[in-house]
């Protein structure tokens, strides 16, 4: 509608210019007229163009809307020519960040209040989808889902697996079914995280108490390794030793002592230092005695 007002008023505004000096005999009252007329349709003309074309600013989409038949494809961000007589709605296809307290029932029946984000986004294929079956306001029934199937899931597990142990876990999983859910209606889940779980004071006290004892009975299990594995070590260090022990003395057989006295005593005839090798008797060790020259040229006769 307003592109036919404005184009209307266009032409009725570029008429009365061009006719002024009909309408009026005064110089003065033409010029006024002419300005008016001019500036009237300069504006109602440049609002007229901007029904033939629209820009999507970035990080949105847009949906055509004319006379309640909504097109099937989606305008990205950037500059499109469209039908002057459509509207056109704009989603935003930014990620979105929803947080939820949600009241939830643990498998023990206890009433657990947790804290829950969903980070989601509109898939820009299905925008026109989403128009046509939910509306503007998509947020309401991704929150709606949302609640319901985080409550199923909570449903399963203990209050002490939502509380301590297993929170990654429900995480994963309630990402994971949210995905199953809104995919197929044009949302993309990239991630649902628990934010805080608030369970019973006494609960709480009880499960932290618990954790304490088990972590304590895991230190002490590490520890009690820790010197099992060094007892073996050492157990294993030792006997080692008396093999080695067994086997060299095993080996040293007379034969083989008398081989290797024989072996030292040709080694230390061959030094350059003068020695008196004595060899003993029997299963004696030779007795080797230095040499001293100097005290020898000392003693000796003097010869003839």
């Amino acid at each position: 509608m307003s592109f036919i007002v404005s184009t209307i008023a266009s032409l009725v505004s570029i008429l009365v210019f061009l006719n002024s000096q009909r309408i009026v005999d005064n110089r003065i009252a033409q010029l006024i007229i002419k300005a008016i007329a001019g500036l009237i349709a300069l504006v109602t003309t440049v609002n007229a163009l901007s029904r033939l074309i629209i820009v999507i600013p970035a990080g949105s989409v847009g949906v055509e809307d004319f006379q309640g038949k909504v097109s099937d494809r989606s305008l990205p961000a950037g500059l499109h020519a469209i039908n002057p007589f459509a509207d056109v709605i704009q989603f935003s296809v930014r990620l979105r960040d929803v947080k939820e307290e949600i009241a939830a029932t643990s498998k023990e029946g206890l009433a657990i209040g947790i804290d829950v984000s969903i980070q989601y986004r509109i898939d820009p294929a299905k925008a026109a989808s989403i128009y046509l079956n939910i509306g503007a306001e998509e947020s309401e029934i991704v929150i709606s889902r949302f609640r319901s199937i985080a409550r199923e899931i909570i449903a399963g597990y203990s209050a002490e697996d939502i509380y301590a142990t297993k929170r990654e876990e429900i995480s994963l999983k309630l990402a994971e079914k949210l995905r199953s859910q809104l995919a197929p209606i044009g949302f993309i889940v990239d991630e649902a995280l628990l934010r805080n779980v608030k369970v019973p004071e006494t609960l709480q006290a009880a499960i932290q108490q618990r954790l304490k004892a088990e972590q304590e009975n895991l230190q002490m299990k590490f520890v009690l390794e820790k010197e099992k594995q060094e007892a073996d070590r050492k157990r294993i260090e030792a006997k080692g030793s008396a093999d080695a022990q067994k086997i060299l003395a095993e080996g040293l057989t007379p034969a083989v002592l008398q081989l290797r006295a024989i072996e030292a005593t040709e080694k230390l005839s061959l030094s350059p230092n003068s020695k008196i090798v004595i060899l003993g008797s029997g299963q004696s060790t030779p007795l080797i005695l230095p040499l001293d020259r100097e005290g020898s040229r000392a003693i000796a006769p003097a010869q003839p």
